[in-house]
């Protein structure tokens, strides 16, 4: 940052120049710098932003993998419980149709 100048070290630059002229240079010349503060401002939170997203995303999307895997694996192993449910249900099945057909065959 440039060191902000007097009124007199202006005078001793612009001898021609009134006060009030003076005054308006000294005060475009901080309006100047007071936009080049937040235009640098608004670009390291422009850059800043989007990275602090990214990261931000890239954790979400670790997150969800792990959650999708571990889901993966407990479907796998409600499946595995499903189809053995199955198959007892149908041995059970089996075997009390074969009860039923040995009680109608015995006239029951």
């Amino acid at each position: 940052m440039k060191k902000e100048k007097t009124l007199g070290e202006l005078s001793q630059e612009f001898p021609d120049k009134t006060y009030k002229e003076l005054e308006r240079y000294r005060n475009e010349d901080r309006q100047e710098e007071a936009g080049i503060c937040i235009l640098g401002e608004m670009k390291k939170d422009r850059e800043q932003n989007p990275r602090d997203k990214i990261k931000e995303l890239e954790e979400a999307l670790a997150n969800a993998l792990a959650i999708n895997e571990s889901h993966q694996k407990l479907n796998g192993k409600l499946q595995e419980r499903l189809t053995d449910l199955e198959e007892e249900n149908k041995k059970m099945h089996d075997h009390l149709n074969k009860k039923i057909e040995g009680a109608r065959k015995a006239g029951l």
